[in-house]
């Protein structure tokens, strides 16, 4: 057992510790010890060295210090007085009181999030269901009133009155209309009448469904024509354009009501359609000022004016006539009026619609819903008219509808490709 024989003389002081659990607080400066104890300095025992005060009863001092200073959450709010309220809470603890604000937050994101949703299902609703409407009601007048061109005319005519009303009752602000405006609207005016007045045609001569299959090859014409324009398009999108051929063919091939008319109808309404687009983001780039609606109104009242006349050309010797028999057919004049009425005015409300649709949605958003527009224009006229379908027939629809969403998800790829170049 080792004893410690401590000179009198030595000024070794320890402070008294008022730590509840280690008796050694705080240890004074090494430089104090002005006579250090003999057994801790073997050579001189009385010189004036700093004390290597390591080892006390075989305890490392750094152990001891470490004991020593060790501090409570409490101590540390007596020593700093001086500290606000509150702060010494831990963050975890402060990042949780402020939970209910980003809760709130939260809640008000999720909430707006469904009403963008909700909003978007119901546009989307609203356009396929007038795009049926039309359709069906199309087809009816069509099939007891045998003259595409006065129903298109009565159609675009519907539009304009649609579009005074809404432009004098302030529910759509009226563009101011200039003569450069309409200059340019002319080119986009007369093949939208050309488009329309071919589709109208191939609804009077064969089924809607094989129209609206043959209508699906809409991007085929696209990247033929803007090629011939000096667009670049990758591989994918003229690989996503065989399937649209190859299944519009079968479709043709096996189709019960085919007929070249209506065929060509429909290729033509293809060509009208596909110029106008290209055409408008030539001329109507410096009238960005005026929104989709807008636009479609200035145009469908230029392109009553452009097929009007040509539509008394062609076959006003035949309305009088037609009328009459028309009526015999279907048994009241008012059916008959109520069918005309809501085609011509289920025409513009999917128009309008589809440009809404645009305004809210993204263009890939668009074209896949209009792929789906198809798909239940199709099966629903398909299920009202009764029209026989084989199986090979609907093999080519699908697999033409297939290359139309192909063709929408690769040409998105290609704008955003671009988007980002330009960026």
């Amino acid at each position: 057992m080792h004893t410690l024989n401590l000179i009198s003389s030595s000024h070794v002081t320890f402070s008294k510790s008022t730590h509840q659990y280690y008796p050694i607080k705080r240890i004074q400066n090494p430089k104090t010890f002005t006579y250090p104890p003999a057994f801790l300095n073997k050579s001189t025992p009385h010189s004036r060295k700093v004390c290597n005060f390591h080892k006390i009863h075989c305890y490392p001092f750094g152990k001891i210090q470490g004991l020593g200073i060790k501090r409570t959450l409490f101590s540390y709010i007596d020593e700093n007085p001086s500290r606000k309220p509150g702060s010494h809470i831990p963050r975890s603890a402060a990042a949780s009181e402020s939970n209910p604000e980003r809760e709130a937050e939260a809640a008000e994101v999720a909430a707006k999030s469904k009403a963008k949703t909700l909003q978007l299902a119901l546009v989307f609703g609203f356009w396929y269901f007038q795009n049926i409407v039309f359709n069906i009601y199309n087809k009816k007048a069509l099939n007891v009133f045998p003259f595409p061109w006065l129903l298109a005319s009565f159609q675009l005519f519907a539009g304009c009155i649609w579009m005074f009303v809404l432009w004098s009752l302030k529910l759509q602000p009226c563009p101011k209309i200039t003569k450069p405006f309409i200059i340019a609207l002319l080119g986009p005016a007369l093949f939208h009448t050309i488009g329309h007045i071919s589709a109208c045609v191939s609804f009077s001569k064969v089924a809607v469904s094989f129209t609206h299959v043959i209508k699906s090859s809409e991007p085929v014409f696209s990247v033929v024509f803007s090629s011939f324009l000096g667009d670049t398009y990758p591989l994918k999108v003229w690989l996503s354009i065989v399937p649209i051929v190859l299944g519009c063919s079968l479709a043709a091939i096996t189709e019960v009501s085919f007929n070249f008319q209506g065929l060509w109808g429909a290729l033509i309404s293809n060509v009208g359609f596909v110029l106008r687009n290209i055409y408008s983001k030539k001329s109507l780039q410096n009238f960005k000022e005026v929104n989709g609606l807008n636009l479609y109104g200035w145009i469908s009242i230029l392109s009553l004016l452009y097929l009007f006349p040509v539509a008394v050309i062609v076959e006003g010797s035949q309305w009088v006539q037609g009328y009459h028999k028309a009526v015999e057919t279907v048994g009241k004049a008012s059916t008959f009026y109520i069918w005309v009425l809501l085609s011509g005015i289920f025409y513009h409300l999917y128009n309008q619609s589809s440009y809404q649709a645009l305004d809210e949605i993204s263009p890939l958003t668009f074209s896949v819903g209009n792929t789906m527009k198809r798909v239940v224009v199709i099966v629903s006229t398909v299920l009202v008219f009764r029209n026989p379908v084989r199986p090979l027939n609907a093999l080519g629809s699908g697999i033409a509808i297939l290359g139309t969403f192909l063709y929408s998800q690769a040409t998105a790829k290609k704008k955003s490709a671009g988007g980002e170049k330009k960026s």
